[in-house]
C-alpha cells in the first residue's frame, strides 16, 4: 500500500511538471521587418545621386532591368548623355564656329547650353513621402512606391518644384530603382502613374 501511494505521488509530480512545461507560452515567431524606411532611403540615395551625377551610385541603386545591362553600361550611357539645363539658360558656343556654305554664306548658330549649365543648378532636399505597396505592373515586378519632391533653382531664377514617383523592387538582398515616372503634381498620383508609366 506505501509503495503504490509513493508511486502514485512520483506519477502526479512527473505530470503536474510536464504540463507545467507544455503550459508555457511558446516563442511567437517575429515579425518581417518592415522594409518601407530602407525603400524610402535608397529612392532618396538615388535621386541624390542622380542629380549630382554620380552615375555610379544611381546604377548600383537601380535594377537589372532599368539598367538595361551592367553597371559599368549604364554609367557609360548616363555619363555620355547631355546634362539638364533650363530653356533659357541656352546660349549660343561661343566656340563652335558654324559652317561656310559654298555660295560664302552662313547659317545662324543654333542655341546649345553651356558646358556647365548644370552644375550651376542648386537643389534642395529631396524628400521622400510614404512607402506603398504596388502590384507587379507590364515588366516591372511588385514592390512598393515612393514619391519624391525636392526644388530645383537656376541663377537669376526662382526656385520650382520637381516631383517624381519612384518603384523600388527587391533584387540580389537590396532594394533598388526599377522604374521612375515625372508625369505627376501630387502625393495621390503615385499609384496610378506608377502602374501607368512605361520606364
Amino acid at each position: 500500500m506505501k509503495r503504490t501511494a509513493t508511486a502514485a505521488l512520483l506519477t502526479a509530480g512527473v505530470l503536474a511538471a510536464a504540463a507545467g512545461c507544455s503550459s508555457a507560452p511558446a516563442d511567437k515567431a517575429k515579425p518581417a521587418p518592415d522594409p518601407t524606411a530602407a525603400v524610402r532611403k535608397a529612392a532618396q540615395d538615388y535621386q541624390a545621386a542622380a542629380v549630382r551625377g554620380d552615375w555610379n551610385t544611381a546604377c548600383a541603386l537601380s535594377s537589372a532591368r532599368l539598367r538595361g545591362g551592367t553597371v559599368a553600361d549604364c554609367v557609360a550611357a548616363n555619363s555620355s548623355a547631355p546634362a539638364p539645363s533650363p530653356s533659357s539658360s541656352a546660349s549660343p558656343s561661343p566656340s563652335v564656329q558654324p559652317p561656310t556654305y559654298a555660295d560664302g554664306s552662313t547659317p545662324a548658330p543654333i542655341a546649345t547650353p553651356t558646358p556647365t549649365g548644370a552644375q550651376r543648378a542648386s537643389v534642395g532636399p529631396i524628400t521622400a513621402g510614404a512607402a506603398i505597396a504596388v502590384p507587379a505592373s507590364g515588366n516591372h515586378a511588385a514592390g512598393y512606391g515612393v514619391f519624391l519632391s525636392y526644388t530645383v533653382t537656376w541663377p537669376g531664377q526662382a526656385p520650382t518644384a520637381d516631383h517624381r514617383a519612384m518603384r523600388l523592387v527587391q533584387e540580389g538582398g537590396a532594394w533598388v530603382v526599377d522604374q521612375h515616372e515625372d508625369d505627376l503634381q501630387r502625393e495621390d498620383q503615385l499609384r496610378e502613374v506608377l502602374l501607368g508609366g512605361a520606364k
